[in-house]
């Protein structure tokens, strides 16, 4: 579908929930803004409602702002338009009023509706408090007040914490607005930032709540946020786009979410303003094999390696991972860096690969990671020498002719035992078996590679050849910055 806003906006999407990604002043809220203004009006268009990105005040009852709503149409709309309102809360308390009002129509008009004792506005506030742990609302003259959930005590609005006012505060909006919304006509919400005051946990728990809402009535949600939680949070549901917006875009395109984002995403931290992702930047590999070295790197590097491996489950689709997450990088965060590592596999070439923008794109220069067990420092951790390998191979294969791996032991043999260039995938769990060692190859590589971060590159010549200097370099130039 295509939706159409003001100042040539424009938002194709065959999506339910649009999220729209990018960096503070890429425009994200004036398209917004331009869509909630065109669609006021449209024939074709029911309940259109935006949500402002800076949501201040407190869960309180205050008349005047009641009063301006009920004598102003508009005045709600109006006040909205601004990226901060101070008094936002106050009038989702009044808005709690019009939702009672909405729901006690609603079962005026429907018989069956009345016939269900279990559908009351009690039911509906009960939506609420399914999203609170510590705090109910019931119902009062004044709108609602709050309750100690285990204790029943009586809460005055300034005592519960700022994440608590806002989901209240934002569930009863989205209740009011699908209560307001049409049959046959299309409904939009217009959500800034609805991450604002919200740990990851309650967001999670705001966005299923307004799926599940949406699979009740069909309205369209575009929602602009930083947070790429929101993402994480809508992983099993299928009716989700992204938009990675540009600086002042106007023609948005939003695309399915694919199992890349569903992966990426959520290692890129809460918020950009948490650091998160600076503090421990992805590290694209190609295979869970290469995920667990650099996990138990980073484990034995006590700390100082901060990275987060993430598998792109195979070499044929680690150049899409790459360009995703530079996408991302680029329309979400300012200043930051990610990795990602291949093996060299056959490419007798250039070993060194070119930067991607923020990407840095490393290969090693072994033919593959099971390569790294044999380095002369690896093969010490596991309490051997090459020399010492070399002749249980040879007793090995002497003792060995009916085994499966036995000719590709004997090619090992014959290329003059490469450890740097032979293909040693078939017969890697078999050299472990041979070193004597019960210890996972991939457990083997990544302690050692950690002890390079500890101790320093220079006892470890024969793995850091291995690597290859733009690895080793990089590896330790994150341990050593303050990512």
């Amino acid at each position: 579908m295509e939706f159409h806003g003001n100042n040539d906006y424009t938002a194709n999407t065959e999506f339910k929930i649009n999220i729209l990604l990018g960096k503070n002043g890429y425009g994200k809220s004036t398209a917004l803004k331009a869509f909630e203004q065109s669609f006021r009006g449209q024939e074709e268009i029911g309940a259109v409602k935006y949500i402002t990105p800076e949501r201040g005040g407190k869960l309180q009852y205050e008349p005047d702002i009641e009063h301006s709503i009920t004598n102003n149409v508009n005045w709600l709309y109006d006040t909205r338009r601004v990226n901060r309102f101070e008094r936002f809360r106050q009038q989702s308390v009044a808005q709690f009023r019009k939702l009672e009002l909405l729901a006690l129509r609603e079962i005026e008009k429907d018989a069956n509706l009345r016939a269900n004792l279990d559908y009351t506005f009690d039911s509906v506030v009960e939506k609420i408090n399914a999203l609170l742990e510590n705090v109910e609302v019931r119902r009062s003259d004044a709108g609602f007040k709050l309750y100690n959930k285990q204790s029943g005590e009586e809460l005055n609005p300034d005592v519960i914490s700022s994440g608590e006012s806002e989901l209240i505060s934002l569930a009863v909006e989205c209740l009011v607005f699908f209560k307001e919304c049409e049959e046959e006509k299309v409904n939009a919400l217009l959500f800034d930032e609805p991450d604002v005051h919200l740990h990851p946990d309650l967001q999670a728990k705001l966005m299923r709540f307004i799926s599940d809402l949406i699979d009740e009535s069909g309205f369209y949600v575009f929602i602009a946020t930083h947070s790429t939680a929101i993402v994480g949070a809508l992983d099993s549901y299928n009716e989700i786009g992204v938009h990675l917006m540009e600086n002042r875009q106007k023609n948005l395109q939003f695309r399915r979410v694919l199992d890349i984002h569903r992966k990426i995403l959520p290692v890129f931290g809460a918020h950009p303003l948490s650091s998160l992702f600076n503090k421990s930047p992805i590290f694209l590999v190609e295979g869970e094999d290469d995920v667990r070295i650099w996990q138990q790197a980073v484990r034995s590097s006590h700390g100082k390696l901060a990275i987060y491996p993430c598998s792109a489950d195979g070499i044929d689709n680690l150049p899409e991972w790459e360009n995703e997450v530079t996408s991302i990088i680029d329309c979400v965060y300012d200043d930051a860096t990610a990795y990602s590592l291949r093996d060299r596999d056959e490419n007798d070439g250039q070993i060194e690969l070119e930067d991607s923008g923020p990407l840095v794109r490393l290969r090693l220069v072994c033919r593959a990671a099971e390569n790294l067990v044999l380095s002369d420092e690896v093969l010490a951790g596991l309490g051997t020498s090459w020399g010492e390998l070399k002749r249980k191979i040879d007793h090995w294969i002497k003792l060995h002719a009916e085994h499966n791996h036995y000719t590709s032991m004997c090619e090992f043999r014959d290329s003059g035992y490469d450890s740097e260039n032979f293909d040693l995938k078939e017969i890697r769990n078999d050299l472990m078996g041979i070193i004597g060692s019960a210890k996972p190859w991939e457990v083997a590589i990544g302690q050692v590679i950690g002890k390079i971060i500890v101790i320093g590159r220079e006892n470890f010549p024969n793995l850091c050849a291995f690597l290859g200097e733009k690895v080793t370099i990089n590896i330790l130039d994150i341990a050593n910055s303050e990512h």
